[in-house]
């Protein structure tokens, strides 16, 4: 049985009152985004005036400063499925908040370039488990139907956190002389204390309970809670039988032929992701305004400009990703993505800086991401995996993810000291004409399919995803 369809079958307002439930539970797990966008962008306000303290060059910078993070991100991308599955859900959720709270008095406070550099790796690993544990914690407790839409509060609590950060960095800098980025990065604390209280309000996964604890009397009482209405018993053998057609296949590595499409689309989805130069231009912002001609305050003042459309646009694909679904936003961002990138260059290349025009076409890049790559892809990982391998899933690609980003926050400032953003931006649009290939040929629509289905579609049948992507999307 479909497991989504117990969803259907409770009165309106008793499906009131467990959506409202639903949502609650969704928004507090969410917030894990807001401290991933604020740990993210924050970094920005302290660029310069950290690298002119600490006397760094630019590689130094670029690694101990601004990658470091990053690098932090990638390790926990990496090993987040393990607390995910091991100690569960919530509670992977509540060693996060312990991370952010720490990485953020410590770089506050840091002495000197390595301390810094450890605490932000520190912050950094948060950011990674929480991109593990946070899409696959709300995509379990979801009902199909929205699904798209619960997932993404995720994505939007992280530009949120990303434009309250940039909001926090131009006050503050506004505020205080010397040495203002480490309260900056201090005030992060706040928010994590909050998050973490939060957290000890909400329920364990149903899934993770049913799958690696055996329990379905705890599932079957978050179930119900969930839903008051529903089949709770063909809820708790849908997800058992999922698991047993895994359990028939003597439960294979993870890296092996039975998972390849789900890995693969993964891979690509992050891939384009940080490809689009969506990173960068977060954690870079200010130093390409002012190569744009801005004066320093215009600058710092623009980026929250940026942060504003990135907000308006994530809350639109938000709207749109269980309407439209997941491939046709992917579309309508690449021509966003490609046109701006291509003008943004344009002026590079021409000199024509000094005016608008830059400004402009990042805000419509932001736009461009924020509605498609933005709103879709903790999404799309965390649907295509099944339930057995979802965090190990959500693990590789948000560490795919992480890796490139970290790539590039190591990189840029020596690209930028040889180049202007010319060749930059070029590079950039490029890849987003490869990412509309992916979408033609090898993307997959999840739009208001169930998990265990989507488990069906493309584990067992994975070998043809142009079949799949022709199959109708239904609950």
């Amino acid at each position: 049985m479909d497991s989504s369809h117990v969803y259907r079958v409770a009165r309106p307002g008793r499906r009131r009152s467990s959506m409202s439930r639903i949502v609650q539970w969704s928004i507090t797990v969410a917030l894990a985004g807001f401290l991933f966008g604020f740990d993210t962008a924050v970094i920005s306000g302290a660029d310069k005036p950290i690298q002119a303290l600490w006397g760094l060059s630019d590689l130094q910078h670029g690694l101990l400063v601004m990658s470091m993070a990053l690098w932090g991100t990638v390790i926990g991308a990496i090993w987040g499925n393990y607390p995910t599955d091991r100690l569960g859900r919530r509670a992977t959720l509540l060693l996060i908040g312990g991370l952010y709270l720490i990485s953020a008095m410590g770089s506050a406070l840091a002495s000197d370039p390595y301390w810094f550099s450890f605490f932000r790796l520190i912050g950094g690993i948060g950011v990674g488990v929480s991109s593990v544990a946070a899409p696959t914690y709300i995509s379990e407790i979801a009902p199909s139907e929205r699904r798209g839409l619960l997932v993404g509060l995720y994505q939007f609590n992280v530009v949120f956190g990303i434009l309250m950060a940039f909001v926090s960095n131009y006050v503050i800098g506004a505020l205080i002389d010397g040495q203002a980025w480490r309260w900056m990065l201090g005030v992060e604390a706040v928010p994590a204390l909050i998050y973490t209280l939060m957290v000890l309000r909400i329920p364990r996964s149903p899934r993770w309970l049913i799958l690696h604890r055996n329990d379905t009397q705890g599932a079957a009482a978050v179930l119900r809670q969930l839903d008051p209405q529903a089949d709770v018993d063909a809820q708790v053998a849908a997800i058992r039988a999922a698991d047993d057609s895994d359990e028939q296949q003597a439960r294979p590595a993870f890296f092996s032929g039975r998972y390849r499409l789900p890995i693969l689309l993964a891979f690509l989805i992050a891939f384009f992701n940080q490809l689009s130069g969506i990173n960068f231009i977060i954690y870079y912002a200010p130093r390409v305004l002012e190569a744009a001609q801005l004066g320093s305050s215009a600058a710092l003042l623009s980026t929250v400009g940026i942060g504003v459309i990135n907000l308006l646009f994530t809350m639109l694909g938000m709207a749109l990703i269980d309407r439209l679904g997941r491939r046709t936003l992917l579309y309508i961002g690449s021509v966003g993505y490609i046109a701006s990138l291509v003008l943004i260059s344009r002026a590079f290349f021409s000199g024509d800086l000094g005016g608008l025009d830059v400004p402009l076409l990042l805000c419509l890049f932001i736009a461009a991401h924020a509605i498609s790559q933005g709103a879709i892809i903790w999404v799309f990982i965390a649907e295509i995996f099944p339930n057995q391998v979802r965090a190990r899933g959500q693990s590789f690609g948000s560490s795919v993810h992480w890796i490139c980003a970290a790539c590039i926050a190591l990189l840029m400032p020596t690209v930028l000291g040889h180049f202007n953003g010319g060749p930059v931006f070029a590079f950039f649009a490029v890849m987003m004409v490869l990412q509309v290939l992916f979408v033609m040929f090898l993307m997959p629509e999840t739009k208001g399919v169930s998990l265990e289905e989507l488990q069906r579609r493309l584990v067992r049948g994975g070998s043809d995803p142009a079949a799949q992507r022709r199959q109708p999307a239904r609950a």
